[in-house]
């Protein structure tokens, strides 16, 4: 989901096996009392250009339904590493056991070797939203807009210049490590079928050459069906900056490779709270000068941070593999990750083994910060992902969900992600990547390294700690009731404006949608 993970790219807008017990058959519980139905929208006849969404017919019973992700089903979950047998010290402590604490322990090992390095995972590494996302590694990153209005223009382009070189550097890291991840560079394609969704994405990107994106790329109708035939699209913009990869394999060869360098890494290891020089677990405390806390999505769970980023939910689907005609009728041959530009927006790839893997919001939210256990996912979202996926691409009536799943995101209270290190305390984070943390999470460790030597005098300041994102500040989320009514509203208002734009083939974005752009505080 995001990422894994598609993200607020510019400000718009994580599979079983049998080691994993089977999903429970009742129904789930609701999350929270319902929220009125948003305002009906006046019935238009269907534009013949662009098809209605279709009613997606029931998913295949085959459909397996949590276990983690299609990813693991896959892949095999990992073998579990031993839990922290007790009281320890290190140099470093990560907590999280995700691309955010791997990457930042792999750049630490490897720039001081000597480092004590010790990641605390809560169950197994990449079991967020590193091993469910959908496998998007691009150059987005969560609030580079804001960051532009607080320090200026030209402190925003070396931002995004650094995330364009970071979708490199994840690249060759896979490559000099041995690490097969499935990785395919062909950019990413984001498009338009409805004229408000055009004028956005023309306005995106002329934003995205503003930021010095000079290889960026614009598209008609005809140019985009030469790279996937999406029903009705008018048009799309790609960027050469992202590539498909599949979650759990970068993630478990980047865990080898860490391990390999001599980080020491404990799973099943709940940490409860985090507080200076100390990570406090049920099986004992490790102290070390700095505590790193990598957690994302599941930082509500620690003792204070209930309201420090909210949990976002996002699922997905994936499809059985397409046939050789269904590939032929679809394009598709280069491979893009494939986005949109509806408020209430989907990310979707085509997989190495010749499927299609599409996500979205679906349930946005669990009362109270709570998360999912094994990602298992309601059967109203599995339906709306499908319905989705066949008004993309109709000619795919007959195709077949094989897997469901969901995780959580981190997302700010001004949807900016962020790295800290606070030198008075030794405490450092980094997150908050509102679900582009594929490579974001990349740029996030590199950063926290260079935080670290700086503050132990082993270098000074570099390019990656002068970052507008460095030290940034934001306010808490509101308390319950109001932070799950803002955030059910607002998607419940994103839906609605997409579903008129798609009706009335307005040329303006619908004014609900701004509504719900202030509610959200972007």
């Amino acid at each position: 989901m995001s990422s894994t993970e598609n993200a607020e790219n510019a400000d718009r807008a994580s599979g079983t096996d049998d080691r994993t017990p089977p999903a429970p058959k009742a129904p789930e519980a609701p999350d929270a009392p319902p929220v009125p139905p948003a305002p009906p929208v006046p019935p238009v006849p269907p534009v013949p250009s662009v098809p209605p969404m279709p009613a997606a017919p029931p998913a295949s019973r085959a459909t397996v339904n949590g276990g983690i992700s299609f990813w693991y089903a896959q892949e095999g979950l990992p073998a579990p590493r031993e839990p922290l047998p007790g009281d320890a010290s290190a140099d470093v402590v990560i907590v999280g056991g995700g691309y955010t604490g791997l990457w930042t322990a792999y750049y630490l090992k490897k720039a001081v070797p000597f480092l004590r390095i010790t990641v605390l995972e809560q169950r197994f590494c990449g079991y967020g939203a590193s091993g469910r996302n959908g496998g998007w590694l691009y150059n987005g990153i969560a609030g580079r807009d804001r960051y532009a209005r607080l320090h200026g223009h030209d402190a925003a382009v070396r931002l995004q210049e650094a995330m364009n070189a970071t979708v490199a550097e994840v690249v060759r890291v896979a490559e000099e490590e041995g690490i097969e991840a499935d990785v395919h560079r062909g950019g990413v394609l984001e498009v338009a079928y409805t004229p408000a969704q055009l004028a956005r994405l023309k306005a995106f990107h002329e934003t995205e050459l503003s930021y010095g994106e000079k290889d960026r790329e614009l598209y008609g109708a005809r140019e985009t069906a030469e790279r996937i035939r999406v029903a009705g699209a008018a048009g799309s913009t790609w960027t050469p900056h992202g590539a498909r990869l599949h979650p759990a394999k970068l993630l478990k060869g980047l865990a080898a490779a860490v391990e390999a360098l001599g980080v020491t890494i404990h799973e099943s290891t709940p940490v409860t709270e985090i507080r200076p020089k100390h990570a406090v677990t049920p099986y004992g405390t490790v102290r070390a000068p700095y505590v790193l806390r990598c957690t994302e999505g599941f930082t509500a769970s620690l003792k204070g941070h209930r309201r420090t980023w909210l949990p976002m939910n996002s699922s997905m689907i994936v499809t059985e593999p397409l046939t050789p005609a269904q590939w032929e009728s679809v394009g598709w041959e280069g491979r893009e990750t494939l986005g949109d530009m509806a408020h209430a927006y989907m990310y979707a790839q085509r997989t190495a083994d010749g499927r299609i893997a599409l996500g979205g919001r679906g349930a946005p939210y669990r009362y109270g910060s709570r998360t999912d256990n094994d990602g298992r996912t309601q059967p109203s979202t599995v339906q709306a992902l499908h319905a989705l996926l066949l008004r993309l691409f109709p000619q795919l009536a007959d195709i077949a969900v094989a897997h469901a799943w969901s995780g959580v995101l981190g997302v700010p209270r001004d949807w900016c992600a962020s790295v800290t290190l606070d030198r008075s305390t030794g405490l450092g984070w980094a997150g908050g990547y509102v679900g582009s943390g594929v490579a974001t999470s990349n740029l996030a460790a590199r950063t926290l390294r260079d935080l670290v030597q700086q503050d132990s005098g082993q270098s000074g300041a570099t390019d990656l700690t002068t970052l507008p994102w460095v030290g940034h500040k934001v306010r808490r989320w509101e308390p319950e009731p109001f932070r799950w009514l803002g955030v059910q509203g607002m998607y419940a208002t994103y839906r609605a404006a997409d579903r008129r734009e798609l009706t009335t083939r307005a040329a303006q974005s619908s004014r609900i949608a701004r509504l719900a752009d202030r509610v959200a505080g972007r």
